[in-house]
């Protein structure tokens, strides 16, 4: 039996249907709320469907028969101002699940992300060194909130001090199937597939930094079946631990994003420029990119979709869903 928290979200639920395809006994601990977030479970075999306030209890009577927790489930909003809901959602409940898993001798996986790498200018080193995610300067309470635990874990570590098996994930800019209900947090691709669809001409933000086009800011854009790929890779491997980013290993810019999406929905592009707000510049990130090279010398060979097939793949099964 694995337990996939937040595995009715976007990244948690593809997770789930992997492993349940695979005939895994997925438990599923998940919020639903009014949105269709449901939907992403559907014709998934499941074992079981729990809510977050019952987890400790499910634990406690499942301890014999959970070899592993994928931990998915988190305020996952960049834009979250109640820093009281992020203590208690993303850091309190983390650190619960990480003695419960170390208590019992089970393996956990769970998501960070890249937000812990702020501007970028620490750069994107995934190294369980001390000084350098002590060092890093999220830029919002999201990625501090991960930032937090993945620096705990550091710290225990150099003190000698035992963690069990573990894996942390530093996910870069996820997108794919599962996505619909996060609002604005969805991937821009998610956004303008839509608009291209209605013959809409699509915005992008101009550049307010120098060394910048307008459009050409960069990410790592890493499509959500090879974030799929690298938890199976950690459950299948309960020895490797330690701190990994997750991305294409390759900076796009938005402009290549979105000119991709447009053909691959048959279209030619039509993008216009717009000023990015005031209150994003001061915490605008303009270039990220996953140093994939601890992964691949842990054996990781997985992942690597380029741009183009992920968004190819994407409109097809999202097209196809319609």
């Amino acid at each position: 039996m694995v337990i996939v928290t937040g595995g009715a979200g976007f990244i948690g639920s593809n997770i789930s249907r992997r492993l349940a395809e695979t005939g895994v006994r997925v438990v599923v601990c998940d919020r639903l709320g009014r949105s269709d977030k449901w939907r992403n479970l559907l014709g998934l075999p499941l074992h079981d469907v729990i809510r977050p306030e019952a987890l400790q209890q499910y634990l406690a009577t499942n301890a014999d028969k959970i070899p592993a927790l994928v931990h998915m489930g988190a305020i996952s909003a960049t834009t979250e101002q109640d820093a009281d809901r992020i203590l208690q959602d993303n850091i309190r409940a983390t650190l619960d699940i990480w003695e419960w898993t170390r208590a019992n001798e089970s393996r956990l996986v769970y998501a960070s992300s890249a937000a812990t790498y702020g501007d970028g200018g620490q750069g994107f080193s995934d190294a369980m060194d001390l000084a350098h995610l002590s060092a890093l300067r999220p830029l919002n309470a999201y990625g501090w909130s991960k930032a937090f635990v993945d620096l705990r874990a550091a710290r225990q570590t150099e003190q000698g001090r035992p963690l069990g098996r573990w894996a942390g994930l530093k996910f870069f800019n996820v997108y794919g199937p599962g996505e619909d209900h996060k609002g604005e947090m969805r991937s821009v691709i998610n956004k303008i597939m839509p608009k291209i669809i209605n013959g809409e001409t699509i915005e992008l933000f101009r550049s307010h930094k120098e060394g910048y086009e307008d459009g050409g800011q960069k990410r790592d854009f890493v499509y959500v079946e090879d974030c799929v790929a690298m938890v199976e890779w950690l459950l299948a491997n309960p020895a490797i631990d330690g701190l990994f980013n997750v991305g294409s290993g390759t900076a796009r810019t938005f402009r290549d994003l979105a000119s991709a999406t447009f053909r691959s929905l048959g279209q030619e592009p039509r993008i216009r420029y717009v000023d990015m707000p005031e209150i994003l510049r001061g915490k605008y990130q303009y270039f990220t990119e996953a140093d994939m090279s601890r992964a691949r010398e842990a054996g990781f060979m997985g992942g690597g979709t380029s741009l183009e097939d992920g968004i190819d793949d994407y409109v097809q099964r999202w097209t196809a869903s319609r």
